[in-house]
């Protein structure tokens, strides 16, 4: 049986996290773990809920150890920590913060492992058939459905990330990651814990998720640092108009990210912002600089091929081969072009578009400060009435709607137009269907009032 370490570093005294400026060592973090293990209660499944990065890294390497297995839902409610229960009955939470949920048992991060470092002599390795995740989808046209995330393919994943990436090209390959997405997401755990891991980087276990606080932890950051982030955190952070220390890289996913967007990063930050595409079911699997060319490349091993009416990823890191949900031209040598989602098409009266396109449209509007469009629930598409929720101050509904009939066709102008204080996006700057049917059923009950 093959086995591969919990870590790739070039010495056990190098530093694998940043916490306040204090560095924390390999050594340190393999005594936590060990520690922490020692003291995690029964089950084999664990929910790691904690948000500092560090003890996340931490309890998600106690678990490996241990070989418990890590259930990762798309979102943290008390709804979902019931939807892990009953997925695995045996599941605990582990926590820095007070069990918000009272779903589960709940056990709260030590404040100290009493640990003794000097006693690790050597990093531990483990079977690459070993079972380390259930990662779950978002359920948003179903229950959520779990996919297994076994060790070995969750290194040649972050590996050939890096490969992609030309980490290992740097003068000084001691690079520090900091993140603005939250561990617990598919796109956090893998670029920002598991790409430093096995890479000889380190991360910031700080937080970092208002635009003064990204651009206060990168600049504490030792070089070559990397900012891990999305398009709404990095569209906020150029937004403020703050002074951008420099980067030697910037990693965004989780959204379409536009060329003028990605050109005035790397601008700002004079480094290059390289993209990544992927999904919960199959990690990431392709990368492009955006602000060069539209074309992604895909990770070593990754093949695309199309048949029952779907483009089908496989191979490498894939555990399964999984249809793609989106629209894709093959083109040679691993590279394809995204035409869109399957699901993000929209079809009135014989005229089509894509809420990506619109939603563009609507963001690129001076005096925008955030939007989206929504397709409610619907079965005739003549009765299609689209949506849209923006935040604009100084603008007026007519001001913005005239603005859209310049960039969009009048049959997808939304219906209404629903003006707010802030969009209710999650934690990777997303803003789910289901808080998006919410907004439309308040500005209703609203309008039923006479309120608006």
């Amino acid at each position: 049986m093959s086995t591969l370490p919990i870590l790739v570093t070039r010495s056990l005294d190098a530093p694998l996290a940043f916490r306040q400026g204090q560095a924390i060592s390999v050594r340190q973090f393999i005594a936590d773990a060990q520690a922490l293990a020692d003291r995690l209660p029964t089950g084999q499944h664990l929910l790691n809920a904690c948000a500092d990065r560090y003890r996340f890294a931490v309890t998600l390497v106690a678990g490996m150890l241990s070989e418990r297995i890590n259930l990762m839902p798309s979102t943290y409610t008390r709804e979902s920590v019931r939807e892990m229960l009953a997925f695995a009955p045996d599941a605990f939470i582990v926590s820095d913060e007070d069990d918000a949920f009272n779903v589960m048992p709940c056990m709260i991060y030590p404040d100290t492992l009493d640990t003794d470092p000097g006693s690790v002599l050597a990093v531990p390795d483990l079977p690459a058939e070993q079972r380390v995740a259930w990662v779950f989808t978002s359920g948003s046209t179903g229950n959520p459905v779990p996919h297994l995330k076994t060790w070995g393919k969750l290194v040649a994943n972050t590996r050939g990330a890096a490969r992609l990436l030309d980490i290992d090209a740097w003068p000084d390959p001691r690079f520090t990651l900091l993140g603005t997405v939250p561990p617990q997401h598919m796109y956090g755990f893998e670029s920002t814990i598991l790409l430093a891991l096995q890479n000889g980087g380190a991360f910031s276990a700080d937080r970092a998720f208002f635009p003064a606080e990204v651009v206060s932890a990168l600049q504490a950051l030792p070089h070559p640092r990397v900012l891990i982030t999305t398009p709404y955190h990095l569209n906020n952070i150029l937004r403020a108009e703050a002074a951008c220390p420099s980067a030697d890289l910037l990693l965004s996913a989780t959204a379409p990210l536009s060329d003028a967007l990605a050109q005035q990063a790397e601008s700002r930050f004079g480094c290059p912002l390289r993209e990544i595409y992927g999904s919960t079911e199959t990690g990431q699997i392709a990368m492009r600089r955006t602000a060069t060319g539209e074309d992604w490349q895909l990770f070593p091993g990754i093949e695309l091929t199309d048949h029952d009416d779907a483009t089908w990823a496989a191979g490498g890191h894939i555990e399964h081969a999984v249809p793609m949900g989106d629209r894709i031209e093959h083109l040679p040598s691993g590279r394809f072009k995204l035409l869109g989602r399957n699901a993000d098409l929209i079809n009135i009266a014989g005229k089509r578009s894509s809420l990506a396109y619109l939603d563009r449209q609507l963001q690129s509007i001076e005096g925008v400060v955030d939007g989206a469009f929504h397709l409610p629930p619907h079965e005739d598409d003549t009765l299609v009435r689209l949506a849209a929720f923006v935040v604009a101050p100084g603008l007026s509904q007519s001001d913005i709607t005239q603005a859209l009939r310049e960039r969009i066709d009048p049959l997808f102008l939304p219906r209404p137009l629903i003006l707010l204080d802030q969009l209710p996006r999650n934690a990777t700057g997303k803003l789910p269907y289901a808080a998006r049917e919410q907004l439309l059923r308040d500005a209703h009950n609203a309008r039923e009032k006479g309120a608006v």
